[in-house]
């Protein structure tokens, strides 16, 4: 018969195993806290930084003005696996640093069914994230494509005057603005249409 001094050690080791296994579940449950607030704190660190090229989100128009023009050049691809043809309308643009500047990508939906799809984006060099600021864009929504469908995705940005503040970037003339359309559903007959549209058979 266990005396009351081992069954007291008994208590005890259970209790400590109990205690283990609660720090190491809640380890366990704070590693996948993180894991998953990990992407979005990234993409947060990215927009407020310009951190790898990626532009800001404006939603003011810029009220200054400088001498300074820079070449803006488009580029754009496409997931295989999204099933369509996605182009700039116009290869370049020149503009002055803070002058507000529009220009079109054309998307055209190469399959039958409604395709949706999200851009990714970023600019070249790098640096130049913190300052490329966008007023409208394609990119904040996803966008919905019916089959055979074609359509101008407009883009509304300037160049923050503040760039010229930063000497890193004295030598910059020529900026790239790249964008990278990706799947994110498939055939979705009832949901909504980019709009914009410019022709039905691509």
């Amino acid at each position: 018969m266990a005396t009351d001094t081992q069954m007291a050690a008994n208590r005890s080791g259970a209790g400590r195993k109990r205690m283990t296994a609660f720090i190491a579940g809640g380890v366990v449950l704070g590693m996948v806290g993180m894991a998953f607030a990990a992407v979005p704190l990234y993409e947060l660190f990215c927009q407020v930084t310009g951190y790898g090229g990626t532009t800001q989100r404006s939603d003011n128009l810029s009220d200054e003005v400088l001498d300074r023009v820079v070449t803006i050049r488009f580029d754009s691809n496409t997931d295989s696996a999204l099933g369509w043809e996605f182009r700039p309308a116009q290869r370049e643009v020149q503009v002055r640093v803070g002058e507000p500047a529009e220009v079109n990508y054309v998307a055209t939906n190469l399959g039958d069914e409604a395709v949706t799809g999200t851009a990714s984006f970023n600019v070249a060099p790098s640096l130049v994230g913190a300052y490329f600021m966008k007023v409208e864009c394609f990119c904040f929504t996803e966008q919905t494509l019916a089959g055979g469908e074609s359509v101008e995705m407009p883009v509304l940005f300037y160049i923050d005057p503040q760039i010229a503040d930063d000497p890193n970037l004295d030598y910059v003339d020529t900026i790239t603005l790249s964008y990278t359309f990706f799947r994110t559903s498939g055939a979705q007959p009832d949901g909504p249409v980019a709009q914009n549209a410019v022709g039905g058979d691509g």
